[in-house]
């Protein structure tokens, strides 16, 4: 169930039930405990409870522990198209994971528009202002209380994408241009031909 909120929108009880496979007394049951244990929040409209991640930060400790498991062998023994599409691309809380995640953030290091020291990643001058030319208002993010840019260990590649707000803001740039859109009902993303052209001349490894 708290997968099923990976992509950043809250879900009723009954959705997340149906999503599990079990009972909506045992969902309700499973999300209370999720919900007094702080990784969830719960908000009432009209006769309905929606429940969503209570942060990124625990999005980002979910991706972890898909990562481990990944890591210790814990998978499913047999491949799915959707499982390879959610390598490819997917949401992970509101920013660009997988293999295209990982790709946009190999390039915007090669291009010098994020720099990396450590476990650290942040926007250079040169990302600031070629940011603002894409269309991103840099400002209004860096007001925000949010961290602007943190890498986020990708469970299907095993490297780092790129989180925070700057990360979020990307994803919802592509959104707008319609190079892409999530699959509804998923945490799948799909690039149109034209626009998976345009995000790889845009984050593409220059030496392609």
């Amino acid at each position: 169930m708290v997968t099923a909120l990976m992509h950043g929108e809250a879900l009723t009880a009954g959705e997340l039930a149906r999503y599990a496979g079990v009972t909506a007394q045992t969902a309700s049951s499973h999300l209370a405990r999720l919900e007094n244990g702080g990784l969830l929040v719960c908000r009432r409209q009209g006769r309905h409870r929606y429940f969503a991640l209570a942060d990124e930060e625990t999005g980002t400790v979910i991706e972890g522990l898909m990562g481990l498991a990944a890591r210790a062998g814990h998978e499913r023994p047999r491949s799915e198209p959707r499982d390879e599409a959610l390598s490819q691309a997917r949401v992970c809380y509101d920013h660009l994971a997988g293999r295209a995640g990982v790709s946009m953030l190999d390039g915007a290091l090669e291009r010098g528009l994020i720099a990396s020291g450590g476990d650290r990643v942040v926007l250079t001058d040169a990302g600031a202002a070629w940011a603002d030319g894409f269309g991103i208002d840099v400002a209004r993010l860096r007001s925000g209380r949010r961290l602007l840019c943190r890498p986020c260990l990708d469970w299907s590649v095993r490297r780092s994408h790129l989180a925070g707000s700057f990360g979020a803001a990307l994803l919802q740039r592509i959104y707008a241009l319609r190079w892409a859109s999530r699959v509804r009902g998923s945490r799948i993303v799909v690039f149109t031909p034209r626009g998976g052209a345009s995000f790889a001349q845009t984050f593409g490894s220059r030496s392609d």
